[in-house]
C-alpha cells in the first residue's frame, strides 16, 4: 500500500505496450462501490473473497499489466496463482518511505482509517513483517525508493524483459 503500484504499473504498461487493470479500481465499477464501503459493508473476509475471484477473472486477460492490492498476496493461494500466470513484482519500500506517503491517505484507505503518527508507522512496519514471506515470492523484488521520474521504470522494464 502505498508504494506507487498503480502509478509504476501504468507506466511499465505503456512501455511495454500493454494494457493496464487496477484490480482495487475493477471491483469498485464491477460493485459501485469504493474498497472503503466494501469492507464496511461485507468485511474483510468477504473483500477477500470478491478480490479473489476478480483476480482469476484478469488474470485471464492477454497482454496486461494488473495492480493488485498491497493483501491480495497474502490470501488463499493468490501469490502461486499470479506466480503461475504471469510475472510477479514486489516494488519494495522501507515502513519510513511508506510513513511518508501513507499519512497523507489515513482517512481514505479502509485499514488506515484513524491513524496516525507512531500508531501510522506501527501499524505499516507490522503489515510489512506479516506480508514479506509472501511478498518475496515475486519473482522480481524491485526497490522503488529511489525513483523520481517516469524514466525511472525503464530499469524494471528492463527486467521484465530479461525474466
Amino acid at each position: 500500500m502505498g508504494v506507487g503500484k498503480t502509478t509504476i504499473g501504468k507506466e511499465v504498461a505503456k512501455q511495454l505496450n500493454l494494457s493496464f487493470i487496477d484490480i482495487d479500481h475493477y471491483i469498485e465499477a464491477r460493485y459501485h462501490k469504493s474498497i472503503r464501503m466494501l469492507f464496511e459493508e461485507k468485511g474483510e473476509a468477504k473483500f477477500r473473497e470478491i478480490e479473489n475471484r476478480v483476480l482469476h477473472e484478469v488474470a485471464l486477460f492477454e497482454d496486461v499489466v494488473i495492480s493488485t492490492g498491497g493483501g491480495t498476496p497474502c490470501f488463499f493461494d493468490n501469490i502461486e496463482f499470479m506466480n503461475r500466470v504471469g510475472k510477479t513484482i514486489y516494488l519494495m519500500a522501507s515502513p519510513a518511505a511508506l510513513f511518508t506517503k501513507l499519512e497523507k491517505f489515513i482517512y481514505s484507505r479502509p485499514v488506515l482509517y484513524g491513524l496516525s503518527g507512531e500508531a501510522l508507522l506501527n501499524f505499516i512496519s507490522d503489515s510489512l513483517n506479516m506480508r514479506q514471506s509472501f511478498y518475496m515470492k515475486a519473482h522480481i523484488v524491485f526497490d522503488v525508493e529511489g525513483m523520481n521520474t517516469k524514466h525511472d521504470v525503464q530499469s524494471l522494464v528492463d527486467m521484465l524483459k530479461l525474466n
